[in-house]
């Protein structure tokens, strides 16, 4: 005996599934169509879910640590915010990103936005790597009233004190340790 085998799509899967009184394509169609309802988004369906997890896990003003994270897996490019619990990166939100490469301050400041209200009862702290480092990221964080930690590259250039640069590599700081404060900005 031969099995055909075929690839089926989830909605299609969820179509064969319902015990509805209708052929298989329309219960497919209906099933788009309530899939695609504008109310059914991040915002209004894993938000509250997020929210409540929060409320259980954290007390109110209590210290938050929030990683961003730009990836890409071939032609898919990702970003991430997650929140830091137990030591593991949650993702509590991503955003594919229309076109491959690193992301942009409009970009990186869009998924901030989306997430930060999440956050008004906490002291969120923002983590990015080097692509999330930059002045623009860290004026707009900073008006947010957000702390962050971003890293920099060993050859950027640090103010010091007023009117003394130096580049981070001369200053003998060690990776993966934090040894310096700069308004907001802390060096790693």
């Amino acid at each position: 005996m031969c099995y055909k085998i075929s690839k089926k799509s989830a909605s299609e899967k969820l179509a064969l599934a319902l015990p509805l009184p209708i052929l298989f394509e329309s219960r497919r169609k209906k099933l788009q169509r309530f899939l695609s309802l504008p109310i059914l988004n991040v915002e209004k369906l894993w938000f509250p879910i997020i929210n409540s997890w929060l409320a259980q896990n954290f007390t109110l003003n209590q210290v938050l640590y929030l990683a961003i994270d730009r990836t890409s897996w071939g032609r898919i490019n990702l970003m991430v915010v997650s929140i830091i619990y137990d030591n593991r990166a949650i993702p509590i939100y991503f955003e594919f990103l229309p076109k491959l490469g690193s992301s942009n301050f409009t970009e990186q400041t869009k998924v901030f936005s989306k997430n930060l209200p999440l956050f008004n009862k906490y002291r969120p702290i923002v983590l990015g790597d080097r692509e999330f480092c930059s002045i623009k990221l860290a004026n707009w964080l900073k008006q947010e009233a957000v702390q962050f930690c971003l890293r920099l590259k060993k050859n950027e250039f640090i103010e010091v004190e007023n009117g003394i640069w130096s580049e981070l590599d001369d200053l003998g700081l060690k990776p993966n340790t934090v040894q310096l404060r700069l308004e907001g900005l802390l060096v790693i």
